[in-house]
């Protein structure tokens, strides 16, 4: 069965329709593109917001893209906006002009969303997405509002970091100082450096990278004039050189010839090289892959992945709880106690699958507060859940949403500190696309998980992992903890009975630890 599906990006300077066939046996295939250029991104990053006239152009588009799906019998339409939409102060009210005109509800990415979902289909070229990722490679997705910075090693996501360096913010600071195209490039590559220090400090050191991903509208131009859109999709240095020179030489009235794009479009190119031209000399990198995905193709690999007609080989929550675990290690917690504590809370969760309702996303964010419960302890010692919570809500972790973020930063906040159900800080109840819990019943979700994480902490209490081998049962209203470890268990004993009022108020289910006598 062929499934017919479409895609819609509304970006920062482009807003544009993709339609796919999707069916288990040829995956994903576009059959049709449309775009329009836009001036949101100009508008969002000057002012803050919208203007009315640009309003009006988007819903015009939209109108039409809405159109061109009908005539493709589209199962489903789906519309994912970018950092312009997310910077604009005014984007409740663009989003409900575009609902009542055009009918099309969109649904704004938080940043990390928006990578992850870039990630997840430069994964859809399967074997050479696994092959480049087993050595040390980073993903550089350089949009119009922002760049990503993503670095794998082994097979695993070591850290994800997101830079003021968008090309269409970079062409109007060029603009503005009215510069040379030389004197340019070194201010360019300059403010690189500048955003990219710590970074390189903290994530490069000794590390190779011999190879990076370029994704981004802009780089996918640069590809196609490369190698007129044939080969493997791979640039070898000196090939990249070769270009960078021709394309420095050029005058904008040459680059719109030799790229056939507008004069807009035209002044985003040589910003994008002389990014990818210092990331290439900042790693020592000799290729760059450029697989040609756009964010429609995200959009509709995610769409198909849903459905089943596609199926990743990578564990992309692997690549969530590597990050959360570097970022454990980055706040210097105790590796040895984050490991027992991630899986007494798993046995716990696993063992009230018939009592909590919740499902394998609330799983993962569970796993993920575990790994961070004690990363405020590298601030003070004192109060640190505090800390804890400003730093998870400080830091990006690609694959959750906002909402999802906030939950985790809620869960950390509340391990030791008095649960409080009117928590101003719940906001995420009113963040779209959590894709959770009805956002009513938010704080019961936050304090589930809450009890869980505590009584997990609760279990290695003496930080020496003595209940690693416990089983954990439900009977009636008891919670029976076995263990057969033979020494002292006291502090534990003491650590899960305090906490054990909470999780009987939560669950309606009393934790109990028993110790095995031996014979």
């Amino acid at each position: 069965m062929i499934r017919t599906f479409a895609a819609v990006n509304v970006g920062s300077f482009e807003i544009e329709l993709g339609i796919y066939e999707l069916s288990d046996k040829v995956g994903v295939r576009q059959i049709d593109h449309v775009k329009h250029i836009t001036r949101l991104g100009r508008d969002a990053f000057q002012d803050n917001r919208i203007s009315y006239p640009q309003v009006e152009e988007l819903c015009e588009n939209l109108e039409e893209f809405a159109r061109i799906a009908k005539g493709y019998q589209t199962a489903e339409l789906r519309a994912y906006a970018t950092s312009a939409l997310r910077e604009a102060e005014n984007r409740q009210i663009v989003i409900e002009q575009v609902r009542v005109r055009t009918g099309i509800t969109i649904r704004v990415l938080s940043n990390s969303e928006q990578r992850f979902l870039s990630y997840k289909a430069i994964a859809a070229h399967d074997a050479d997405f696994q092959k480049a990722i087993q050595k040390g490679t980073a993903i550089v997705d350089i949009g119009f509002g922002s760049m990503q910075v993503s670095l794998f090693d082994k097979d695993a996501l070591v850290s994800t970091q997101n830079l003021p360096l968008g090309v269409l913010k970079l062409r109007e600071m060029v603009f503005e100082a009215q510069v040379s195209q030389e004197t340019a490039q070194d201010v360019i590559a300059e403010m690189v450096d500048n955003e990219m220090v710590t970074f390189r400090k903290m994530y490069l050191k000794d590390r190779g990278i011999p190879s990076l991903i370029g994704i981004g509208e802009t780089i996918l131009t640069l590809y196609f004039h490369v190698h007129s859109g044939a080969g493997s999709g791979r640039i070898t240095l000196e090939e990249f050189q070769n270009s960078f020179d021709r394309l420095s030489r050029m005058t904008r009235d040459q680059i719109e010839e030799e790229f056939e794009v507008n004069a807009g479009y035209a002044d985003l190119l040589f910003p994008t090289a002389v990014i990818l031209k210092r990331m290439l000399e900042m790693t020592g990198a000799q290729t760059i892959w450029m697989p040609g995905t756009s964010m429609t193709d995200a959009i509709a690999a995610e769409y198909a992945e849903e459905k089943r007609l596609l199926k990743f080989n990578h564990n992309f929550d692997n690549d969530i709880i590597a990050a959360s675990r570097n970022m454990a290690k980055r706040y210097k917690c105790h590796m040895a106690h984050i490991q027992a504590v991630e899986a007494a809370a798993l046995t716990v969760f696993d063992s009230l699958k018939k009592y909590h309702g919740m499902k394998e996303r609330e799983r993962l964010l569970l796993q993920i507060a575990a790994n961070l419960h004690s990363c405020g302890k590298f601030v003070t010692m004192r109060d640190p859940t505090d800390c804890a919570y400003n730093i998870i809500m400080a830091t990006e972790i690609i694959g959750l949403s906002h909402a999802q973020r906030e939950i985790v930063a809620n869960v950390v906040r509340y391990n030791i500190q008095k649960f409080r159900y009117d928590d101003t800080r719940f906001e995420a109840q009113a963040s779209p696309g959590s894709r959770l819990v009805d956002p009513a019943n938010l704080p019961l979700l936050v304090a589930k998980l809450v009890a869980i994480l505590r009584l997990a902490n609760s279990m290695d209490r003496g930080h020496k992992a003595k209940l690693a081998d416990c089983r954990v049962t439900v009977k009636g209203n008891r919670m029976l903890i076995t263990t057969g470890y033979e020494g002292d268990v006291t502090l534990e004993r003491l650590a899960i009975g305090r906490t054990a009022d909470f999780f009987e108020e939560i669950f309606g289910i009393r934790p109990e630890l028993r110790q095995k006598k031996k014979v």
